[in-house]
């Protein structure tokens, strides 16, 4: 076990002027290196030479599989760190977790922080999680998870590091006693549980973590930076790889792209005939058929009633010139016309007689049926009305016409 130099507070003051100055922060957990939002891992990858101060740093600008494919040498006295720090490895193919696993059996060392372990990993080093807050992905729910954690070492001191946000109820739930060490551990339901444990694999060793967050900048700039150090200070003195998982193998077969079937056809002369064969007769037909078919009529449009537009835009110009008059006039002719066309009823006397006969036709009241004459014959004297008479005769209209 090595000692590392905590990582100084003065210089993460210019990333939280960057933090205070957004004015839109990106809660979003991302884990990337380049990013400097609060949950990505821009801090401590920059803080890298801080913790590794006398080891090589290299970061992986491809697959983890195709590095220890081609680019790891065969020197096999030089051990190296190895060390991921994401949401998941979804980047990692079965072959890919194959060869790093081979990697730390040599006498490596691999440093794995990830919310979900895939489940080829977990079988070949013989342990089971248990998520919690698996189904937890939303800003405002994970803001509102807060833990607990311990370091089994004394030398880091007994009390707790709290932490306020974004930490799942995520932990080890079985794993071999053979050859597992328990390194700290998460409070979960009052009981201390392991969220930190080395698996030792051939003649190196495996340090996984369950919570990943605890490495990204917004832990890293609320003095929690200790922690961190800590954890990544079970790591030996070795060069160190550091895996930004940003892309997916060229090589393994799970990402190797299927073969095309044109290609295929291709390859056999027999085939690649018929195919073109048929792709001329495909294009002859089309052509052929096309000159055949009669050209599309075009639709016309029938021509549009407008009378009940026209009739708004006259009765809102006599509105808008508050001319009621003129509205009250119409409104009384278009009465009359209407008693004339539906209960054939002469309209030059509005008598007595007529006030009878009107209401005996249209099934209304007789008083109202006076009522309603007697307000057309004082408004059509008039030389002048208000809106408020406008508006009231129209009612009067309508509920007469339907009754």
């Amino acid at each position: 076990m090595i000692k590392f130099t905590y990582i100084k507070y003065s210089s993460f003051l210019v990333f939280f002027v960057l933090f205070a100055s957004c004015k839109k922060t990106n809660w979003r957990e991302n884990f990337r290196e380049k990013e400097k939002s609060p949950f990505g891992n821009y801090i401590i990858s920059k803080e890298a030479t801080n913790l590794f101060p006398k080891e090589k740093i290299t970061f992986l600008d491809e697959n983890i599989y195709d590095f220890l494919l081609f680019d790891n040498p065969e020197d096999s006295t030089t051990t190296r760190n190895y060390i991921l720090i994401k949401h998941s490895a979804y980047h990692q193919t079965k072959e890919g977790t194959d060869e790093l696993l081979d990697f730390v059996s040599q006498g490596n060392s691999a440093f794995i922080a990830l919310n979900f372990f895939s489940e080829r990993f977990k079988e070949a080093l013989e342990f089971t999680t248990n998520n919690l807050d698996e189904n937890v992905w939303s800003i405002h729910a994970l803001k509102k998870l807060e833990g607990e954690f311990y370091l089994k070492n004394t030398d880091f001191g007994t009390e707790a590091f709290k932490f306020d946000r974004n930490i799942r109820r995520n932990y080890f739930l079985q794993y071999s006693d053979t050859k597992t060490k328990v390194l700290g551990t998460t409070v979960v339901g009052g009981e201390q549980v392991p969220n930190f444990i080395k698996v030792y694999h051939g003649k190196g060793a495996f340090y996984l973590h369950t919570n990943p967050i605890v490495f990204t900048n917004y832990y890293m700039l609320s003095n929690k930076d200790a922690y961190t150090a800590n954890l990544l200070s079970y790591l030996p003195n070795n060069e160190v790889l550091w895996d930004t998982h940003i892309k997916s193998s060229k090589y393994s077969n799970n990402n190797r792209k299927q073969p095309s079937v044109f290609k295929f056809f291709l390859q056999h002369p027999t085939l690649t005939w018929f195919l073109v064969v048929s792709l001329v007769g495909l294009l002859l037909f089309m052509l052929f058929n096309a000159r055949r078919k009669q050209r599309a009529i075009p639709e016309i449009a029938p021509l549009k009633n407008t009378t009940v537009e026209f009739t708004q835009t006259i009765a809102n110009l006599y509105l808008n010139e508050k001319d009621h008059k003129n509205l009250i006039d119409k409104k009384i002719a278009y009465f009359l016309e209407k008693v004339r066309s539906k209960y054939l009823i002469n309209t030059n006397n509005l008598n007595e007689d007529f006030i009878n006969k009107l209401a005996t036709k249209s099934g209304n009241e007789l008083q109202r049926t006076k009522y309603l004459i007697n307000t057309i014959i004082t408004l059509n004297k008039r030389a002048e009305c208000s809106e408020e008479e406008l508006i009231g005769l129209h009612k009067m209209i309508e509920n007469f016409f339907n009754k």
